[in-house]
């Protein structure tokens, strides 16, 4: 069932039940009210009654000592005609309890009477035939008789307004009712609408639409729930764009891996037969030899490389306090042999956290990918400045440089910007890679400022032990 039904059933239920007892409660309280009021008055007749009876009894003549039954009859007779206009029912009972005057359809039968004693004044309500009455009975002393009058009392209009105001509420309940159903199934569908766009929306991103999102309607807890809905909505699309992201690079790193292994795979293969199946002069086979080892050397190249960039895949780097000028004086003894390359050296003094391997490593990287970048005889300039949040080195050449577009792309592993210049140099683009992960354990990365044939600065930050780079 639907929560807006719920809430609509639960709601009638509840209002069902109040007006009922309300309903309930005022008519009867408005019936006891006017029974009682009537009781009241019945009461009050009966005592007048009783006093006009003695009255008239004191005025019958002296020469009866005793009260005759026919003057208890003419009286009762005429405190009967004198309330025919109340429909007022007199019968009275003598010493014996045996009855001396009854009204015309006095019907009551003597159960009042025998539980009435002394001065006391007794009721009770009957019904005779489908009408209702005040029965009362009290006790007359006159003289030296005691008789007892008892009163009959038509109440049958309260009975019967009782059970109009009964009728006429349970009609005025019903279209309450039914007017109801219909404010609050409008009031439940407004109320729960919210809920249903929340479950159109999850439908929607069920079904792949990730981008739908549930319209606000409210600024209440509902409308609070659908912003949270959205904002993890909104976290959801971005976590499933990077992992599509991260699988297409996955699926792109396998196949440019596939290639790279391919491609001097083949040539070793091949020179490899050469060698084994034909009788070569000196020369092919040094050249076949050479190939061989060209192409090998390269494998081991890039195996290294990703075992690097595997090992490096760690979320912190144990940093040391080294000194700049010991990593610029390896650089220096590393590439002070003749390469075909101009290298300009300049630093400043000062101290590094990190781990001094690594950061070799990402300076070595930087530097060969100048040396491949640019022509032979270029020059290639290796920089270190001091910075107020840290030490930064930066490698600058001459070379082919780095389109705009292309920047953002080359620490993805096997991406390379010149692909025939980086394998004819035996390159496999994985060394911005490495330095990208070696890098991000140090809490920095790389900055690149590179234009078309103009060259590149590829530099970065190590920041200070009490800086986290952001």
């Amino acid at each position: 069932m639907k929560f807006s039904l719920k809430l609509l059933f639960s709601t009638m239920i509840v209002m069902a039940l109040a007006l009922g007892f309300s309903g309930f409660y005022f008519v009867n309280y408005v019936f006891e009210t006017s029974l009682q009021r009537e009781i009241g008055q019945a009461l009050d007749e009966s005592s007048i009654l009783r006093f006009a009876f003695e009255t008239a009894a004191l005025n019958v003549p002296a020469k009866y000592s005793v009260l005759p039954d026919s003057t208890v009859e003419e009286i009762a007779s005429n405190l009967e005609k004198s309330g025919r206009t109340s429909s007022r029912l007199v019968r009275i009972f003598g010493e014996d309890k045996q009855v001396l005057y009854a009204s015309d359809g006095f019907m009551a039968d003597e159960g009042l009477l025998m539980q009435t004693n002394g001065n006391m004044k007794s009721y009770r309500v009957i019904n005779v035939d489908a009408k209702y009455y005040i029965h009362t009975c009290v006790i007359l002393d006159t003289l030296d008789r005691i008789l007892y009058l008892e009163t009959m009392r038509n109440v049958t209009g309260v009975f019967t307004e009782r059970a109009l105001g009964f009728s006429l509420y349970r009609r005025v309940t019903f279209i309450m009712l039914f007017v109801g159903t219909v404010i609050m199934h409008l009031i439940a569908s407004l109320l729960t609408k919210p809920i249903r766009l929340l479950t159109k929306a999850t439908k929607q991103m069920a079904g792949g639409d990730y981008a739908y999102r549930a319209k606000k309607v409210s600024h209440d807890e509902l409308g609070q729930l659908t912003t949270d809905f959205n904002e993890m909505a909104n976290a959801l699309e971005k976590n499933i764009a990077m992992l599509e992201e991260e699988l297409e690079a996955r699926e792109v790193f396998m196949g440019a891996f596939a290639h790279e292994l391919k491609t001097p795979l083949t040539a070793i293969i091949g020179y490899a037969d050469m060698l084994r199946s034909h009788k070569l002069d000196e020369e092919k086979s040094l050249m076949s030899a050479n190939y061989i080892y060209t192409e090998g050397k390269r494998l081991e190249a890039m195996s290294l490389r990703l075992l690097d960039i595997i090992v490096t895949k760690r979320s912190e780097a144990e940093l040391r306090q080294y000194s700049a000028e010991e990593i610029f004086t390896y650089l220096k003894e590393m590439y002070g042999d003749d390469r075909g390359m101009v290298f300009r050296f300049s630093y400043e003094s000062g101290m590094i956290w990190a781990e001094v391997n690594l950061i070799k490593t990402v300076l070595v990287n930087l530097i060969d990918n100048a040396c491949k970048a640019s022509e032979v005889g270029s020059v290639v300039e290796v920089k270190g400045v001091n910075r107020e949040n840290g030490y930064y080195f930066a490698v600058i050449d001459a070379g082919i440089g780095i389109p705009q577009e292309e920047q953002h792309k080359i620490v993805k592993a096997f991406y390379m910007v010149d692909k025939s210049r980086a394998r004819s140099k035996n390159g496999a683009g994985l060394g911005l890679a490495l330095c990208a992960e070696i890098l991000e354990i140090h809490h920095s990365r790389l900055e690149i400022e590179s234009e078309p044939n103009k060259g590149s600065c590829i530099g970065f930050l190590l920041p200070k032990k009490e800086v986290t780079y952001g």
